[in-house]
């Protein structure tokens, strides 16, 4: 015992070295005096070194109990009794954080699959309502099942083990995500679309039928079932790793390990995304060759490749995560360091032990509960899932309506915002509390600031738009021959066209028509790689121009240009919000971690993540994806009337609703922040008064006032 105790003295030398070498100077010339003269006083600081340790750090904390020291007994780097010395360089947090890293990288790549497929089922399979919900929210809902039982047992049995279990379930998962993509043609061939306007003698009619999707239960139910999978590894993962991580850090490391994780998950997500949007583009038929069979596989290859990759990525780690022990060497010098704060729960639950039993968990959550610190930490976690969400939701929309961009470059625009954003916010938050070594009461300041900083840029933004753009049947009604909110009218009703793919094009009076088959074109050309359109009935105003071969143009593909040079302003604002917005994410888990007793560490994120859940990721792409089914001015209506997306939006209510809601979560995250630190210095004054009262007085004091 004695012998692990010293082994477990020496390995923390370089962590005392991280806080305190830097005010530490060696002596000149030491290298020069003999071994003798330099046994004795080496032996003597060792033995003073060892003495300061026994100092008790608090009235009432002299050192760990016994049964706490059996605990965080350090172990060896090996698998079971398969322990090799030469694996023992591996035996630190650095090698844990680089494949907790890998895993993370692996999930968020799945995840950028996993959204580009939800997004491409809602547009080609038309899912109803529930199916929709189903789908983007089974992630959440299965990680949600698990989070508080896995948080609790899991603290309690080797927190690595259950982290190799996530990334084997992240693998797992992705492989059947992947199926459907090797078995079944899901990116399926765009067929000769109707962009002119044909005559009813012309015509060719398509039955319903023909839009049915052929295995849609069997895809639909691998992808849910995949994401189950990816829930359930989530939990391990996300919380159990999170608090290994931050055991086992230096007081002033642990933000900058956390954030680099944030990070490569962000990454990860963007990366991930950006693989798979090409692989979703269909071929036209006109590409069709002869083995039309197998073509589909040639076309998937890259997309089922891609879960394959993420696959062997998190199933790399997973060896190398079962050999790391439950303590890494100098865990429990690193538990005593972070005791000597200001105490923010009961002295009584810092050494309490809960059992295994269902009323042991329900007793540990009592505790829980009662720490007003950690509900509000944990509803900010909440609202800040609430205004990521609502910019992922509305963004993209925003883009394309406000600022007249095609859907492709709105999507790109927004992952531009996003992606970096919120990966530069999640490690600046926790490099800047970290290099600046700022305390509990500090980080909850520096998450104020950047609160009301993302505020305020919100709302600068709402005064960054462009003018409402004409478009024949929702602002303009034909010259008065249509009614607005029907894109039909006399000039194109013997045109029999549909609204199933929007191709705007801008006619030379300015007035921007939803297909050129909407503006009565019915001819077109191709002359140096730009299309044309003719002869359009709806177009009778406007200056012509002829083309090269003397034929005038009535229209052209795309957005009327309305001279709007705002979108870099926009940019710059909203881009700027999401980095101050993101960068409290860090210091919320960590002002969390530490006003918590060390014992319920896991649990307590486990409760947060529930709160996360519940309050942020589950009613957020709800509450949102109703607010913007509100602003929508024209659905698509496919050939059996089933309703699809929605393809023109009013920008003006958009724009409200957007901000409205994120400045709404910003404000609640502010007044939330505001209201524990005011409860923190209380909580703070109340444990140091009840520690200096004797013993027989801390009783009544506790009866008269208890905040936990």
């Amino acid at each position: 015992m004695d012998q692990e105790l010293e082994r477990a003295e020496g390995s923390m030398e370089g962590v005392e070295e991280e806080n305190d070498g830097d005010n530490q100077q060696q002596p000149v010339g030491r290298g020069k005096l003999s071994p003798f003269l330099t046994a004795i006083p080496t032996a003597m600081i060792k033995f003073s070194s060892l003495r300061k340790s026994k100092i008790p750090v608090s009235s009432d904390t002299k050192k760990l109990p016994d049964a706490k020291q059996s605990d965080f007994l350090e172990g060896p780097f090996g698998l079971g009794s398969l322990v090799f010395p030469s694996l023992q360089r591996f035996n630190n947090i650095n090698f844990f954080l680089s494949m907790y890293c890998t895993v993370v990288l692996a999930q968020g790549f799945i995840f950028g699959f996993i959204d580009l497929s939800i997004g491409h089922f809602e547009k080609e399979f038309y899912l109803s309502r529930p199916e929709k919900v189903i789908l983007s929210s089974t992630y959440d809902f299965a990680s949600l099942l698990v989070a508080i039982p896995v948080a609790y047992y899991g603290d309690k049995w080797h927190k690595p083990k259950w982290v190799a279990a996530g990334a084997f379930l992240v693998g797992l998962g992705s492989i059947f995500c992947a199926v459907p993509y090797m078995k079944y043609e899901i990116v399926a061939t765009l067929e000769e679309g109707k962009e002119l306007c044909i005559e009813p003698e012309h015509r060719t009619t398509v039955e319903c039928k023909e839009t049915i999707v052929p295995h849609r239960s069997e895809i639909l139910g691998l992808i849910i079932f995949g994401q189950c999978l990816q829930g359930f590894a989530a939990i391990p993962i996300y919380v159990l790793g999170v608090t290994y991580i931050y055991e086992h850090s230096a007081r002033y490391s642990a933000g900058i390990y956390l954030g680099i994780s944030e990070l490569v998950q962000v990454l990860g997500y963007g990366l991930g995304y950006t693989t798979g949007s090409p692989n979703l583009k269909p071929t036209s038929t006109e590409d069709l060759t002869e083995g039309r069979a197998h073509n589909f596989l040639q076309r998937q290859v890259i997309w089922w490749a891609g879960y394959l990759f993420a696959t062997s990525l998190s199933w790399i780690s997973f060896i190398p995560l079962l050999c790391f022990p439950s303590h890494l060497p100098g865990a429990r010098k690193l538990k005593l360091r972070r005791e000597k704060g200001p105490l923010t729960f009961d002295k009584k639950l810092r050494y309490k032990k809960f059992g295994p039993r269902l009323k042991d968990l329900f007793h540990a959550l009592q505790c829980l509960f009662r720490n007003q610190l950690l509900f509000c930490y944990a509803m900010c976690k909440a609202t800040e899932s609430l205004t990521y969400i609502g910019a992922s939701e509305f963004l993209p929309k925003y883009l394309e309506n406000q600022f007249l961009l095609a859907p492709s470059l709105a999507t790109l625009l927004t992952g531009i915002i996003l992606i970096p954003g919120g990966a530069i916010g999640n490690f600046l938050g926790g490099f800047i509390v970290c290099k600046l070594r700022m305390s509990c009461k500090n980080r909850m300041k520096f998450i104020i600031v950047t609160s009301v900083a993302s505020l305020l840029l919100f709302i600068l933004i709402a005064f960054v738009h462009c003018e409402t753009v004409r478009f024949a049947g929702i602002s303009e009604d034909y010259d008065g021959t249509g009614v607005l909110g029907n894109l039909t009218a006399p000039c194109n009703n013997h045109c029999g066209c549909e609204s199933a793919i929007y191709a705007s094009v801008c006619g030379r009076d300015d007035v921007e028509y939803f297909s050129a088959c909407f503006a009565g074109c019915i001819a077109e050309k191709h002359l140096q790689n730009e299309k044309t359109y003719y002869n359009c009935s709806c177009i009778k105003e406007g200056l012509t121009t002829a083309d090269t071969e003397g034929d005038f143009v009535d229209a052209v593909p795309g957005k009327c240009n309305t001279r709007c040079f705002k979108l870099p302003l926009f940019f710059a604002f909203f881009f700027s919000s999401i980095v101050f917005s993101t960068s409290a994410a860090i210091p919320i888990t960590l002002v969390i971690l530490q006003t918590v007793p060390p014992n319920l560490k896991s649990l307590s994120m486990g409760v947060t993540y529930t709160t996360l859940r519940l309050f942020g990721s589950i009613p957020g792409p709800l509450i949102f994806r109703l607010s913007a089914s509100n602003s929508c001015i024209y659905w698509d209506i496919n050939k059996c009337g089933v309703r699809g997306r929605c393809w023109i939006y009013n920008k003006s209510k958009m724009a409200y609703i957007l901000l409205g809601l994120c400045t709404a979560c910003k404000l609640a995250t502010t007044f939330l922040v505001l209201s524990a630190l005011l409860k923190y210095d209380v909580i703070v004054a109340e444990n140091a008064e009840d520690m200096d009262l004797p013993e027989n007085k801390r009783k009544g004091t506790k009866k008269r006032k208890n905040y936990f």
